[in-house]
């Protein structure tokens, strides 16, 4: 009798330890087969755009190239991504490497196989809201790529450009007001049409499209490469450490952006989560919290920053036995350039490089000089609106005036499109570059400013305005 009762609890022993292990093979993964079951529920889907044209804003479209061979390498497919860009830089003439785009000093050609979904003036603003939403039959022009997402897909979004507060830049007109996108994003998530959203922004005042507006409760993670009063910054420009080749003469990256893609193909994305690489990009965007960095920021579902990269990006299958480095092997700049600034920087560099009595000489002087001009024309002309809306001391304390932390650009959204168009009326573009006076503009809507009273200040400040190129006078902020 004690034989078989010894023999009863080996039974029930070996029963136990194959229990054990079903359960332990059901819930733990090799990092390779944590996430297979997700292709047989959800679909990954991604929104790549360029909000730029021009060759001295030759970073913008190579982040985005460099966004897709991430994607692409990550097993994404061509039908689920959705690539916006003006598609001018390369085989530009300014171009050295002619129909090669390159992100980094050493980098490989980023832009070979990208698809052009939506180039030249398809870059508009309504596209990108349509091709959001998936709405196919209100797309115009372009390849009509739509994101036909479903309940349990993923859908990423990265744009790089110029911003302010409260806009980001299109190469067309109109700009894209902060409020509008938002609106978007609720009636994407009203449809039901996704399981979780992530996107990453760089533009400079970018934290402002999602401060005091992006809700929680919609199932999307924003990060962004600056706070909402503070610029972004390009990186391996001339000059810069390590610098462009020899033969650039424009910055090739964003700081932000290469620091999300550097780090995504140094690591196994099916076990680095966004929480990791957000901590990693945030420490080399603030390139050592000197005068040449950004501080990124996050809002909306912070929880969703506990997934990992895999569920958006894809993993790259050489990746798979990297090691999670939880500090950046991936060292700073020891200088960036004001993204409002790279512009001058490529005509500077364009000027000293040419030779004396040369025609190319002579135009990249021009550029330099109109682009200045244009820069004085528009800073002081928002400072003269603002002394003859409220006077000498005040003016100056309602131009430079910042909301606290928090609370958005602008109560009336309607109120500062109506400003910016008044202004725009008399005072010509604000163009990328005044970009940078949203906030004043917002001010003026938050003092009780009315249309007629912008329109009488704004016809005392400009009684004329330059008609050079660079004043860009039929590419306003709004239509």
């Amino acid at each position: 009798m004690k034989r078989y009762a010894i023999l009863l609890l080996l039974a029930l022993s070996i029963a136990a330890v194959v229990q054990d292990r079903v359960t332990a093979d059901e819930f733990i993964r090799l990092p390779s087969e944590k996430r297979d079951s997700d292709d047989l529920v959800g679909t990954r889907w991604a929104i790549l755009l360029a909000g730029s044209n021009g060759y001295w804003n030759y970073r913008h479209q190579a982040d985005v190239c460099h966004a897709y061979q991430i994607l692409k390498n990550g097993g994404l497919k061509d039908e689920n991504i959705v690539v916006f860009m003006y598609d001018d830089i390369a085989n530009n003439e300014e171009n050295p490497r002619s129909g090669v785009i390159i992100n980094s000093p050493d980098g490989d050609d980023v832009y070979h196989g990208v698809p052009k979904d939506y180039t030249g003036e398809d870059v508009t603003v309504d596209n990108f809201f349509s091709v959001l939403l998936g709405n196919k039959t209100a797309v115009r022009g372009g390849s009509g790529k739509v994101v036909n997402s479903g309940p349990n897909d993923h859908i990423f979004i990265y744009y790089t450009d110029h911003g302010g507060p409260g806009v980001l830049g299109m190469p067309t007109s109109p700009y894209m007001y902060a409020n509008d996108l938002i609106e978007v994003l609720k009636k994407k998530h009203a449809s039901g049409t996704y399981k979780s959203l992530v996107f990453y922004l760089e533009a400079c005042e970018s934290g402002s499209i999602f401060e005091g507006l992006l809700p929680e409760g919609l199932n999307i993670y924003a990060t962004t490469a600056s706070g909402p009063d503070e610029n972004s910054w390009g990186t391996y420009c001339p000059g810069d450490y390590p610098s462009a080749p020899p033969e650039y003469d424009t910055c090739l990256g964003d700081l932000y952006s290469v620091a999300w893609m550097e780090d995504s193909e140094v690591h196994n994305l099916q076990t680095e989560t966004i929480r990791q690489q957000y901590h990693l990009v945030k420490e080399r965007t603030s390139n050592g919290n000197s005068n040449y960095g950004s501080h990124v920021m996050q809002y909306g579902d912070l929880q969703l920053s506990t997934d990992e990269l895999y569920l958006y990006l894809g993993t790259n299958p050489a990746n798979q036995n990297l090691t999670f480095i939880a500090s950046n092997s991936l060292p700073p700049s020891s200088i960036a350039v004001n993204q409002r600034d790279a512009d001058l920087l490529h005509f500077w560099h364009k000027y000293r490089k040419a030779p004396e009595g040369s025609r190319r000489k002579t135009e990249s002087g021009k550029q330099f000089a109109e682009a200045m001009s244009h820069r004085m024309h528009v800073d002081s002309s928002i400072k003269l609106v603002g002394k003859v809306l409220f006077g000498i001391e005040k003016g100056v304390e309602v131009l430079d005036g910042v909301r606290p932390a928090g609370q958005p650009l602008v109560d009336d959204w309607d109120c500062l499109k109506t400003l910016v168009r008044s202004f725009e009326t008399h005072c010509g573009s604000l163009s990328q570059y005044g970009m940078k006076h949203m906030r004043s503009i917002a001010n003026f809507c938050n003092a009780g400013i009315s249309k007629e009273q912008m329109m009488e200040a704004s016809s005392q400040a400009c009684p004329n305005f330059p008609s050079n190129s660079w004043s860009s006078l039929t590419n306003g902020f709004s239509a």
